[in-house]
């Protein structure tokens, strides 16, 4: 039961955190970018999302795109070989996309990780992650596809990213963790 309570507070926090008014003013107060920085961030994802959605929306919803300083990451499930390569081009053809770091699996029908068991063990690194006052978590971004945890986002220090894949490892149900963190040590 306390598990249940903890993983829904924290999945409340995150919802909170990353949708309307008051995430936008979380967002960029604990964010080192500057104004200028995110606002280009910003316009780099929603044209990979435009450029994809122009091609087929089935794309959208597969996978998340993310730009921070210029570098897009892109994380999610292919279909086949012509969507994974459309993820990757549509995200190097935008103008201010520096590089493209992709982790894409290819989608498995009756995947026994399904949507439930991914956002629980998203849930619980973050809830690790928010736990250990230590780590500057609001800037890690966390997303799993069929049981595979991928971190990436800017910290503090090495050893923040050293204890975040610490952290993801130790959740039950977790297959492995692919980290695209970067420290500004």
């Amino acid at each position: 039961m306390k598990k249940l309570i903890i993983m829904l507070l924290t999945l409340g926090f995150i919802v909170l955190t990353n949708t309307g008014c008051f995430g936008t003013i979380y967002s960029a107060a604990v964010d080192e970018r500057n104004v200028k920085t995110i606002a280009n961030d910003t316009a780099i994802e929603f044209k990979i999302l435009k450029n994809l959605s122009d091609e087929e929306s089935s794309d959208l919803v597969a996978v998340s795109v993310t730009s921070y300083e210029g570098d897009v990451f892109l994380v999610g499930e292919y279909e086949n070989n012509s969507q994974k390569n459309r993820f990757i081009g549509s995200a190097k053809k935008v103008e201010g996309v520096k590089s493209v770091k992709s982790y894409l699996i290819r989608a498995k029908k009756d995947d026994p990780c399904d949507t439930k068991k991914n956002l629980g063990i998203t849930v619980d690194v973050k809830a690790k992650l928010v736990g250990d006052k230590s780590i500057w978590s609001t800037n890690i971004h966390i997303s799993t596809i069929q049981c595979q945890v991928v971190l990436w986002g800017t910290v503090g220090t090495q050893a923040e990213i050293t204890k975040s894949i610490q952290y993801a490892r130790s959740v039950e149900g977790v297959k492995s963790v692919k980290s695209f963190l970067k420290s500004k040590k």
